[in-house]
């Protein structure tokens, strides 16, 4: 069964260390680099970061969420992320001080998801690994990067790691107050990034693996839906209210799945324009609305049509490497540079690959199926969408428990050994002459 409880005081010791290590050397980093971390220009803001600060003050100070709409009131993006920041900036100072202790807070979410991998990963495989799997955290660069820059990184991978946990006792226990907890947090990932509202199909999976009554699966998915339902409702009044109709999360879907079409940054062949002449070359890739998804499904049919092997590979192979072979460290700290970074990415990957092959033989399906479906929808989710490393970034903390895993079996090969060496047992039959 799983437990959010850690009885073991070796392991308790263990585990407070680190994330004492990781609240102290986090929090070190951003006062040391303090504004160092920003990406764009606070005066011209031209980078995520330095408008989420914007989209802060001015939400504080006029009341109006806007974003790349100058004063006007958008749906751009969700109302999460600039809402706490927001509340960071109203204690603390819109000069810097809220800035400040809002990075300090994230430090604070690093540092506690130790509590969560060490859980997670228990359940997965052992308290050994569990442990190894902290140590990977503890000393993995883009961490300390995420806790500096003013994304929403951080904050949805904390809830993400709150959700596994809790979708693991909900099937387990069958009760409606763990259903009830998951469509909590799966609106506030939602108020993050809204592409996690179908997380608890997986659902599916692990009802039918538990032999849960249709009926039961009913209840519970009325339960999760009418909690995420109530706790969205107030953005789509908001939306409703404010521009006459309904919009269900954004109304920028259009940009992230048309910017994902282009192929590394390759020109689309002549023969587009000759196909689509109502579309020009220096502006194909522009736009967030209804009219960037059709020109984003243009493309696609042409590619399909025309390019087929090379399109596959792309919605594949492409994306996946896209997602998790580059580090989501894009400013060098304490001397670590970002080729190293990136090298270090990608043998972490592959580890973490290894790591999924072997724990086939040491760990039960059942364990680990939680797991494979959270890495496997946050991967797949992506897939018709733009994908670069920070979108990968809340996954990796998932693959880093493979990683573990892997180091484990590297560290301790005599123990695998024996675990999956097969005995079998001689039976004698006698038989008895009539």
């Amino acid at each position: 069964m799983f437990s959010y409880a850690i009885t073991d005081s070796k392991e308790k010791r263990w585990l407070l260390g680190l994330m004492l290590f990781v609240l102290v050397m986090s929090a070190s980093i951003v006062l040391y680099y303090g504004d160092y971390f920003l990406l764009g220009d606070p005066a011209n803001p031209n980078n995520d970061d330095v408008k989420y600060i914007q989209t802060a003050k001015l939400l504080l100070n006029e009341g109006t969420l806007a974003y790349n709409t100058g004063t006007e009131p958008s749906a751009f993006i969700m109302p999460g992320f600039p809402l706490i920041l927001a509340g960071f900036l109203a204690l603390f100072g819109q000069d810097g001080g809220g800035v400040i202790a809002f990075r300090l807070f994230q430090c604070v979410l690093q540092a506690g998801s130790l509590y969560f991998v060490f859980i997670i990963a228990r359940y997965m495989f052992n308290s050994r690994i569990a442990l190894i799997a902290c140590m990977v955290s503890a000393l993995y660069p883009p961490d300390y990067f995420s806790s500096g820059v003013i994304l929403s990184e951080s904050l949805f991978r904390i809830v993400i790691l709150m959700l596994v946990p809790a979708l693991i006792s909900a099937v387990q226990a069958r009760r409606w107050q763990g259903y009830v907890l998951i469509g909590m947090l799966t609106a506030a990932a939602a108020y993050f990034k809204p592409h996690a509202s179908l997380f608890p199909a997986v659902l599916i999976v692990l009802w039918w693996k538990e032999k849960y009554s249709w009926k039961e699966m009913l209840k519970f998915t009325c339960m999760i839906a009418l909690t995420y339902m109530v706790l969205l409702s107030p953005w789509w009044m908001r939306n409703l209210i404010t521009f006459d109709r309904f919009i269900l999360f954004t109304d920028s879907g259009g940009s992230p799945f048309l910017l994902g079409t282009q192929i590394f940054n390759w020109n689309l062949p002549a023969g587009f324009f000759e196909a689509y002449p109502q579309y020009d070359p220096s502006t194909i890739y522009h736009g967030a609305d209804a009219d960037a998804v059709a020109k984003g499904l243009d493309i696609l049919k042409y590619g399909f049509t025309h390019q087929p092997l090379l399109y596959l590979l792309w919605y594949t192979l492409g994306k996946f490497i896209g997602l998790y072979f580059e580090a989501y460290y894009w400013l060098p700290l304490l001397g670590v540079g970002l080729i190293e970074a990136h090298i270090i990415q990608g043998l972490l990957v592959i580890m973490s690959l290894i790591g999924m092959r072997m724990s086939r033989k040491t760990s039960s399906w059942r364990h680990r199926l939680p797991l494979l479906l959270t890495i496997l929808y946050f991967t797949v989710i992506y897939m018709p969408f733009i994908t670069f490393s920070r979108y990968g970034y809340p996954n990796m903390v998932f693959l880093l428990m493979y990683t573990a895993a892997a180091i484990d079996y590297f560290l301790h090969p005599h123990d695998y050994h024996l675990k999956t060496k097969v005995k079998k047992p001689s039976v004698q039959v006698e038989q008895e002459s009539a």
